[in-house]
């Protein structure tokens, strides 16, 4: 049986007090899966410190943002023919713990394309759940992709997701790029791409503050409301499960 190659895709915009820990907390826990981290654009020692901790660095020249740097990391994966991608956030909210139940996850489940980790559904309650605003917008959210998807999404704004090929082949050629992690969820459906939520704890950022503050919490529920709604009326290539070339179709 051919080896399953999975790349951690780690994109960081001036994560320098923590993106060492995140990369040695990967190799700790998935040995196996190989480390890319996408240093957006930053202006601190993000790479180098990456680089010292022993991941593989792109550079991208400028800031792009959450979703340029996962398309990117994406990119890479497609062209090097990984089987498997994960995003593991460098402000270490993202316990790489973690990956080896997302990956249980599809194993377990051959029909599903994307398995989501959910921090709503950990019965615990020991991880981090966000500010009173952002669970606010995350219930918003919920309701609004429940009656898209035609599913219950519990934990939509979760950036901590594991992909197949198919997966892989659709975000390295389309990918939202301001808060995406919603639209994502909108994409998969619209190219009939099955995704599973699983419980998984949560943390605080290591060092630093979101790029979402309190008062810019009703711009960024407005305008992913919008990018939702253009994404449900835009054209796009479609990928089915397993296939990794992409045709066009109307949505």
């Amino acid at each position: 049986m051919a080896e399953v190659r999975c790349l951690a895709i780690v994109p960081a915009y001036n994560e320098e007090g923590s993106v060492g820990v995140v990369v040695g907390e990967l190799a700790r826990a998935a040995p196996d899966v190989d480390v890319v981290v996408v240093d957006d654009g930053s202006t601190d020692r993000t790479a180098e410190v990456a680089a010292g901790a022993g991941a593989r660095v792109v550079r991208l020249p400028f800031n792009l943002g959450i979703g340029g740097a996962m398309q990117a990391g994406y990119r890479l994966a497609h062209e090097e023919g990984y089987d498997l991608a994960v995003q593991v956030d460098g402000d270490g909210q993202h316990d790489p713990r973690g990956v080896t139940r997302l990956r249980a996850a599809l194993d377990a489940d051959r029909s599903v394309d994307m398995v989501a980790g959910s921090r709503f559904l950990d019965t615990t309650e020991d991880g981090f759940r966000s500010s009173r605003s952002r669970r606010a917008g995350i219930r918003i959210f919920s309701w609004i992709l429940a009656a898209i998807v035609g599913e219950r999404v519990t934990d939509p704004t979760s950036g901590f997701r594991m992909v197949r090929r198919s997966g892989i082949s659709l975000f390295a050629r389309d990918y939202p790029h301001d808060y995406p992690e919603v639209e994502v969820l909108v994409m998969m459906h619209a190219h009939r791409l099955k995704v599973r939520e699983i419980p998984v704890v949560m943390r605080p950022r290591i060092d630093g503050v979101s790029s979402i503050t309190a008062g810019q919490s009703v711009y960024y529920m407005l305008k992913v409301t919008l990018a939702v709604t253009i994404a449900l009326l835009r054209r796009r290539p479609v990928v089915e499960a397993g296939d990794a070339q992409p045709v066009s179709a109307q949505h």
